[in-house]
């Protein structure tokens, strides 16, 4: 690792509060033998806890940049630390909806960028941040991977109607095939028949972009990390004024498709754990919906 990725402490300015010491989580920092803060050894995972909890500003991290480089929000606005209230962030969540009925408008580029970025705002395990996005900016880039998708549902329908075939396929693999014939076989078929016949969207509900998130797998939770990023996603999504939906039929195809990893450019070890469809919602919400009572378990 080098320097540039390491606390570099500002003696003049540092007043030995040894807050920095406390929140860091690689144990990388202690006190000198004149008092001052030292970092140790090389083992930073560039959590930032240091440089965001000192009160004086005496750590840098040349390898961290405190803005995002959003090109719809003036990051000066957020540059402090939370000035929203809880009841706020709550309308937010509970307006927040699945669309299924979108306009034919397109989403603008720099919004798309800039919700891939709020994204990273998400935690990561050892904050390694293994996050890959891949952006679908127009309906042309959505309609190409909801083609790649069907692909593969014809495929998997034509095999799950043969008897003979999940048969074969449960002595061998289990029930999977049999479970996909009852639960999703026929929704699929109307779903290809409407998009072969009518031109009717029922994968993607017609929107105009799409945001994937994949992730490494050599992160220590890559599926985990994904979702986190892709929650930050839908309620900046939300706050834009944009409509979005997670569309789970092609994060299933595409672990068993590597044309669909290949069409949208990732590694081989790159996993994909949502895909977000964005657009302008044509519907209007009155109101939040109401949600099912959980009673948490407590443990006594």
């Amino acid at each position: 690792m080098s320097h540039l990725e390491l606390p570099a402490i500002d003696a003049d300015l540092c007043v030995a509060c040894n807050e920095c010491i406390g929140v860091c989580p690689d144990r990388i920092l202690e006190t000198g033998v004149e008092g001052d803060i030292v970092v140790r050894d090389e083992q930073c995972m560039l959590c930032g806890h240091c440089q965001a909890v000192c009160p004086v500003e005496a750590i840098a991290i040349p390898a961290l940049t405190s803005h995002l480089g959003l090109q719809t929000i003036d990051e000066e606005q957020v540059s402090g630390l939370p000035g929203v209230s809880t009841a706020a962030l709550l309308q937010v969540m509970r307006a927040r909806r699945s669309c299924r009925l979108f306009t034919n408008d397109p989403v603008e580029l720099s919004l798309l960028a800039d919700l891939v970025k709020i994204g990273t705002t998400a935690p990561s395990g050892t904050n390694s941040q293994g996050w890959q996005f891949v952006i679908l900016p127009k309906r042309a880039d959505v309609k190409r991977l909801g083609e790649a998708t069907a692909a593969f549902y014809r495929d998997l329908n034509k095999k799950a109607a043969n008897p003979l075939y999940r048969l074969i396929s449960r002595l061998v693999a289990g029930k999977s095939l049999s479970n996909y014939y009852k639960k999703y076989y026929v929704t699929i078929k109307q779903g290809i028949d409407d998009w072969d016949t009518h031109g009717v969207d029922r994968l993607f509900h017609g929107a105009s972009a799409a945001i994937v998130v994949a992730a490494d797998q050599s992160a220590s939770c890559p599926a985990e990390d994904s979702l986190l990023a892709t929650q930050n996603i839908l309620l900046a999504a939300q706050s834009m004024g944009l409509g979005t939906c997670l569309i789970g039929f092609v994060v299933e195809a595409a672990k068993r498709d590597k044309r669909i990893p290949t069409l949208l450019q990732l590694g081989d070890n790159e996993h994909i754990y949502s895909v977000i469809a964005c657009g302008y919602s044509a519907v209007t919400y009155k109101r939040a919906a109401g949600r099912r009572v959980v009673t948490p378990i407590i443990i006594t």
